[in-house]
């Protein structure tokens, strides 16, 4: 797949902040902004157009997740109840 370079403009001192402090944490502002673009992405994208690209892209694509339904209860077959009206006519 091949991969697009994007360019913002950034503060230069909050960038240096910023690369401090993920530094500590061993982690990249490269790794944090590509985490952040493919939550948009997934968040932006249908569905249906992401499993198109992945397809595209020679990945293979998961069945989505069937919700697990609630079983259907079913009362007993008992015997029906007598019908109150056709009773005795006296």
């Amino acid at each position: 797949m091949k991969t697009a370079t994007i360019t913002i403009s950034y503060d230069e001192e909050k960038f240096a902040a910023l690369r401090l402090y993920l530094g500590q944490k061993n982690q990249t502002v490269e790794e944090e902004l590509t985490a952040a673009v493919d939550n948009l992405y997934t968040k932006t994208v249908p569905n249906n157009v992401r499993e198109f690209i992945d397809l595209r892209a020679g990945k293979t694509v998961s069945e989505p997740k069937k919700r697990k339904s609630k079983p259907n209860i079913v009362p007993d077959a008992a015997e029906p109840e007598p019908d109150a009206s056709a009773g005795d006519v006296s």
